[in-house]
């Protein structure tokens, strides 16, 4: 068996494996990045990307569907799901181009095939052994299912199914009502599909402030987007038509067909982890703040360890670990202030603490304020409802911040700063947003908190 050693050693080339060799390549370390996919993984390929080129096409198709709204004479002919696809693969086509060329240009040793740990940070592919000086697993996640539940990508889908799909379900129904449950039922909603999310948790995107899952809820129903909350799945039959699916207390609901949205599970399951004496939980590898396994030079970032499985979540711990490599010592991260969207129409964003959290941990001393949009110029030229929430303490910084809305997304990085920073609500009300834009909401917000409320409501 032939024997390549390298300075660091990356298994997964998805968001948090490359950006990790991208910066110890950066910092002058040698890099071995093994891939049995494509570069970019679960992110670029199946997930962030393509399902938020859908959800861009679904913005225009209700721009086209609502433009008498604003004076603009247009119909809405029809989705052309070959058109969508086309564009959506496209943007896809265009990124993995510019990232393959990116890891190339920092002379970055790619090795295609599937990877196994074969020694403390030896990875064996095919017949031969690449050992790093460090090792850093990145091996990303996959679609989970629940039993009962065979998947046939027909009328059965995982998310990866789904992002294929050639054609507009007349009706589906979505199992999970998390980001991804969500966004796709937003799509489809667009699209002009019949949806119903069944969620076995009490509402919707769980995981927010509950005044952010009410909001959504308003949008989806008004929407007409069914959604059953605190509703087990029992059981999916497929049908000459569709799907059956029955619920418990027994009620049996029909469609044309199914997405399994019920979360990701890690993908660490027959690469040899254990048996290098790695510490496992339930699939996931256990880290300590620093990303450092138990094991001597022994690293892991994104969706395998546990916490928010978002890719900018694993990108940031892959730069992390690169500079921790490379002597650097670089702070470690609040997962807190890690940055959270759901990019359904309305959108949510976060980071931070939810209020439920933070009375949990503060008590009496936590304050809320809560800035409508329906105050916010630009919020009432883009016809959008929702509101920008801000939990803070009495006397200090800000401790979350919860944003639902079109767009507000791009409002996160502001929100992220703030929190990360540590910033009181005094530090921001000073600062100047343009108007008229949406960023302005998250000024008013601050200007409330801190007692001097402009054209929010004391």
């Amino acid at each position: 068996m032939t024997e390549v050693n390298v300075d660091v050693l990356i298994l997964g080339a998805g968001s948090g494996g490359y950006a990790c060799a991208l910066r110890a390549a950066q910092l002058g370390l040698t890099v071995g990045l093994v891939e049995k996919g494509s570069l970019g993984g679960t992110c670029l390929h199946v997930g962030c990307i393509p399902t938020k080129a859908l959800l861009h096409a679904a913005e225009v198709a209700d721009s086209a569907r609502d433009a008498s709204k604003f004076g603009v004479t247009a119909a809405l002919e029809g989705i052309d799901m070959a058109g969508v696809n086309a564009y959506k693969d496209g943007v896809v086509s265009r990124l993995f181009k510019g990232l393959t060329g990116l890891i190339k240009s920092r002379g970055i040793t790619v090795i295609e095939g599937e990877g196994r740990l074969t020694g403390p940070r030896t990875v064996s592919v095919g017949d031969t052994a690449y050992t790093g000086k460090h090792l850093v697993l990145a091996s990303g996640s996959y679609s989970r299912s629940l039993p009962g539940i065979e998947i046939d990508g027909k009328r059965i889908m995982s998310s990866e199914h789904a992002l294929k799909l050639d054609r507009v379900p007349k009706s589906v129904i979505v199992l999970g009502g998390g980001v991804i449950g969500c966004e796709f039922a937003s799509v489809w909603a667009s699209f002009g599909a019949e949806v119903t999310i069944i969620e076995a948790l009490p509402r919707l995107v769980a995981v927010e402030d509950e005044a952010s899952s009410k909001a959504l809820e308003r949008a989806f129903r008004k929407r007409k987007i069914k959604f059953l909350t605190g509703t087990p799945f029992q059981s999916v039959k497929t049908t000459d038509s569709g799907v059956a699916v029955t619920v418990e207390g027994g009620d049996v609901i029909e469609a044309e067909l199914m997405l399994v949205a019920v979360g990701r599970g890690p993908s660490t399951d027959g690469l040899g982890y254990e048996e290098q004496g790695i510490t496992m939980e339930r699939g996931f590898v256990i880290t300590d703040e620093r990303c450092r396994t138990g094991v001597e030079g022994v690293f892991a970032v994104g969706d395998i360890v546990p916490g928010l499985q978002l890719a900018h979540r694993g990108f940031q711990q892959g730069i992390f670990v690169a500079e921790e490599i490379a002597g650097l010592e670089p702070a470690p991260i609040n997962e807190a202030g890690i940055p959270r969207v759901t990019y359904s129409h309305p959108e949510i964003a976060s980071v931070g603490l939810d209020e439920s959290q933070a009375r949990e941990q503060y008590g009496d001393k936590v304050t809320t304020v809560t800035y409508d949009l329906g105050g916010n110029g630009k919020s009432q030229i883009l016809q959008t409802a929702g509101f920008v929430k801000l939990v803070g303490l009495v006397d200090g910084p800000v401790l979350g911040v919860h944003m639902v809305g079109d767009r507000v997304g791009e409002l996160i990085g502001e929100a992220q700063l703030i929190y990360n920073w540590e910033a009181h609500a005094d530090d921001v009300a000073p600062l100047l947003h343009a108007h008229p834009t949406q960023n302005e909401a998250l000024g008013e917000a601050h200007l409330a908190l801190a007692g001097k409320p402009l054209h929010a409501h004391s």
